[in-house]
This record gives C-alpha cells, structure tokens and sequence, in this order.
C-alpha cells in the first residue's frame, strides 16, 4: 500500500440477538429483550460508537422443541421492519437493517415496506435477504416445506429483481411492473418514492453455492459466517472471483462476518469470562433440549450434570421444528450419536460438557481491547473481512464494552471512523452511489 493512499476502514453493525443461545437473556444485569426501552438504548449507543448499522434478524413462528414452544428463548419481538421505523425517530445515522425472507413474503409488499423504512429514515434502511428454508415457518403460511433449497434461490433472484425494478420506477409514468413466471406473478406499481440514497443496502446470508452465487449477483453486503481468519481469507477471495464473473467490481461488496467479542483487562481475565459465557450459553436446561432433538424423546428426568442418556435415540432423523440454526445435522445422527457416546466416555463428560464441546460455538474473539483491535486489523489489511457484524452475549454490557473500550482502540490504529462523513447507510460502507437516486 502506498503511504499517501488511504487506509481502509473497518465496518461494523451489530446483530442484536432474537433467538438462540448466544444471547444470556435471564442474566441478573440484562435489559429486558423484548422492550422499547432496550432497543432504544442499544441503537443510541451504537451511534454514539459511530456503527454502520444495527441489524434486527426476523422469526415469522415461535420456535418449538418436540412440539412444544421452546421456553428457553425470548419471545415475543415485535415486526423487526415496525421497530426500525421506530428506532428512525430516536436515532440520527445509524443504519437500521431488517432481516426479511422471500420464500413467504409478497415481493411487492415487502418492496413498499422496505421503501418506507428507507424513505422514513433518510435513506439509513437495509435489507438482509434470506430464504428462510424450515418447513415449521412455513407452516404459518400454509406452505410446509415450499420450494427445494436451490429452487429457494431462485425465487430469491427473481424477487430481488423485482423489488429493484419497483423500486427505481417511481415517477415514471405509466411504470408498471409485471411478471408472470412460476415463481414470481405480479402485476404492481411503486407506491413510495426513493429516499436519499435512492433505495435500501442489500444485505444478504447464505453459504451454499446458490447463496453465494445470489450475494455475487445482487449484494452489497454479506453477513458471513466465516470468521476465522484462513476461512474468512478464502471466502473473501470466491466471493470477490465471483463479483468479476458477474461484472460487478470488488468495490460493489462489503464482507462482514458474525463475529462475538469478549474483552478483558489481560488475557487471562478475557478467558475467563469466555468461559464463563460459554458456560451460560450452555446451561443445564439448554444442554438437555439441546439432546432431545438427536433423543427425539423427553430427557428431562436426566441429570445434565450426569453421564449421557442411558436409553437409545429413535430412529427418526432430526425434527426440523427448531430451525436450522440449532439443527446442524439433518442425517446421520445415530453415528453421530455414537461418536459423542465414545467422546463422553474417553473423557468423562456429562451431558452439559458434552454439548459444550460439540454444539455450535457462536465465533468469537478475546482478548484485551488493545489485542482484538490488532487482529482486526490485521483482517482488515491482508483482505480476509471489510468489518464484523458482532452478536453481543450479553446486553447491555458487551455491547458497551465494545463502544467503549474497542473502538477507541481501533480509531487509535487508523482502522475505523472517529466520525460520521454522511447521513446514509450508503454513506457509511462507503459504496458506490447509484447511478441515478432513486434507481438500483
């Protein structure tokens, strides 16, 4: 890098937790996950931290564990695109970016619901796109399990497709949008105008072949789950191989990988509060459901700091009613059931060890203040990530940690904002403008 060019600059947003265990929601100090008053908070100060964007995710079902509502996460979130709408009246810049699927929504719908967000917050909206693959959230929309996985892409490119074309035909006359296809039927009309930044950033998370191939032709911003360096390096290097056979320069994306932070005067006190989350992220009640999808049967009256179930798993795979994010297996599991038996049995784990080492681990780095800021750094310049999109464990703590502590160090590196230069989302992940406002 010359000494005179520019340095790059870390994006941040942060995912504020809906439902899974990476958030410690019954934590003595936590906020209360579903009110106003939180999101409030949460949003101002991440602004105050100068952040790209605060990121609500979306569930269209109350999740289930055998059948019944999975009591173990909070509930209860109201419309995330309804709460952006009212975080854009008590915050100023701060990108305001909902999760919203195209499997169940209506693309003219969601396209003018979108355009308010945008319009009503000065052009601060984005959308993250998903296809929202479990048949359990279908089920509210009287479609099951609609659409094959990489039939769910397609519809996706078709729906996203459209939603441009609405959204860029404001004030042409006579600009009416129609489709007829099988997977996408409409005949509609914008009904709200482009908002300074002329429409809303795509955001989009998917890492199967069709997920990349659809951020490759479409996104602007990818929430990845690779986070590790190497993984982040490589998939930085296929989706930006991808951008050029699309036509699209490497400019047009920002790369943000899901990414937990826990900080601590030394390494050692940062270790032991990872440990200490992690711990709470697995808890008894949660290591037992957690079993229950692979049991596929009750096993509540088991100690979960006991050995492993002494009775066998049926022979059902696993039940989908959890979604994918707990559900990382979808065949196979009574091998991998046995494999876990051998693991417990090598090392004497109980049930709640057990699922510690072998559930999901939520990507996380730790370290002191000034620790973290260098590794980011070093993601940043070699190419790996252009900023994190972070899942705070705890709110509001971690997430003031971060503001307070973090970013002061990375502004002391070079590598992130000391203020905002502009008033869009647009602005901040300093894309390229549009061609025309108002025109995707």
């Amino acid at each position: 890098m010359s000494p005179f060019a520019p340095r790059p600059q870390l994006h941040l947003g942060v995912f504020y937790p809906g439902v899974g265990a990476q958030l410690i929601w019954d934590d003595p100090d936590a906020l209360p996950h579903t009110a106003a008053d939180t999101f409030v908070r949460v949003a101002r100060t991440l602004e105050r931290g100068l952040f790209d964007a605060f990121f609500l995710g979306e569930g269209l079902r109350v999740r289930e564990n055998r059948g019944r509502v999975f009591d173990l996460d909070a509930a209860g979130r109201p419309d995330a695109i309804t709460q952006l709408s009212a975080l854009a009246a008590v915050t100023e810049r701060i990108g305001l970016v909902a999760t919203q699927n195209t499997t169940y929504n209506h693309p003219a719908d969601l396209a003018r619901r979108l355009a308010g967000l945008d319009l009503l917050s000065g052009g601060r909206a984005g959308w993250n796109v998903v296809t929202t693959d479990n048949a359990w959230t279908g089920a509210n929309f009287r479609h099951g399990g609609w659409l094959a996985h990489e039939r769910r892409y397609e519809r996706a490119d078709r729906f996203i497709d459209v939603a441009k074309e609405l959204w860029s035909s404001w004030g042409r006359p006579d600009a009416t949008v129609e489709r007829d296809g099988e997977l996408v039927g409409l005949t509609a009309t914008a009904t709200v105008p482009g908002s300074p930044q002329g429409r809303p950033v795509l955001f989009q998370a998917g890492d199967s072949d069709g997920g990349r191939e659809l951020a490759a032709r479409h996104a602007e911003v990818v929430f990845s789950a690779h986070t590790e360096y190497g993984k982040a390096l490589a998939y930085a290097t296929d989706l930006r191989a991808r951008l050029a056979r699309h036509g699209r320069p490497p400019d047009a994306l920002r790369i943000l990988p899901g990414a937990g932070v826990v900080l601590g005067d030394t390494q050692d006190d940062a270790s032991q509060k990872a440990r200490w989350v992690r711990e709470q992220q697995v808890n008894g009640a949660r290591a037992t459901a957690w079993l229950e999808q692979y049991w596929g049967t009750d096993l509540s009256a088991y100690d979960p700091d006991g050995p492993l179930p002494d009775i066998e798993p049926t022979a059902d795979e696993l039940d989908p009613s959890r979604g994918t994010v707990a559900v990382e297996h979808r065949t196979g599991k009574l091998a991998l059931v046995q494999k876990w038996r051998a693991l417990a049995a090598e090392r004497d784990l109980s049930i709640k060890e057990l699922v510690r080492e072998v559930s999901p681990v939520h990507p996380t780095f730790v370290g002191t203040p000034g620790a973290v800021a260098d590794e980011w750094a070093r993601y940043l310049r070699d190419g790996a990530v252009d900023g994190f999109n972070l899942a705070p464990h705890t709110l509001p703590t971690s997430v003031d940690d971060v503001v307070d502590l973090l970013v002061p160090e990375l502004q002391e590196r070079g590598v992130f904002r000391t203020e905002y230069r502009g008033s869009t989302l647009r602005d901040h992940l300093g894309l390229p403008p549009l061609p025309t406002a108002g025109r995707p």
